[in-house]
């Protein structure tokens, strides 16, 4: 590995990552209890991990080869609104994840 790739910056890098997790997450136990967030804080962030979720599986369902794709073969998106279907009606985080696998996998072996 040479250039960006080197283990020097590779290190750096997860040094970094790790700086940045201990002060971000570390933070909240770190300051004393007196200290609170504005509720307005606090309830946004109780989204963060919607948004982190979706800001990692979105690109993954909706693009192909760098652009969007939007087709009747694609099977991770149909997935994700078989899987978004059942937790609407359900509301079991278990059961939703069960039935996307499964129609993603059912999709992928029939199509």
């Amino acid at each position: 590995m040479n250039g960006i790739g080197s283990w020097s910056h590779m290190l750096l890098a997860f040094a970094g990552l790790a700086l940045t997790t201990v002060l971000t997450r570390g933070s909240f136990f770190v300051l004393p209890a007196s200290i609170q967030l504005p509720p307005r804080i606090e309830r946004a962030l109780r989204y963060a991990p919607a948004c982190a979720l979706t800001a990692i599986i979105a690109p993954d369902v909706l693009t192909r080869d760098r652009a969007l794709y939007f087709s009747w073969h694609n099977n991770e998106l149909w997935s994700v609104l078989i899987a978004a279907a059942v937790f609407a009606k359900t509301r079991n985080m278990l059961v939703m994840m069960v039935a996307g696998m499964t129609a993603f996998t059912l999709l992928r072996l029939y199509t």
